[in-house]
């Protein structure tokens, strides 16, 4: 998912430099939405993370 929007955010980048300003500000639109998609994944799947944590054994 990162991956995603580290490639949009680069065309986007590149399309910037370029002049084609509508492609520029829809591939950004498209790479901060995979970016905050990507921090609610993560903070989902470290809460789950907390709470599955078994105690040590062997104690």
């Amino acid at each position: 998912m990162l991956y995603w929007a580290l490639v949009f955010f680069v065309i986007s980048i590149i399309a910037a430099v370029f002049g084609f300003t509508g492609i520029a500000v829809t591939t950004a639109a498209v790479a901060r939405f995979f970016f905050f998609l990507f921090i609610v994944l993560f903070v989902i799947a470290l809460i789950f993370g907390l709470f599955r944590r078994r105690p040590p054994s062997g104690l």
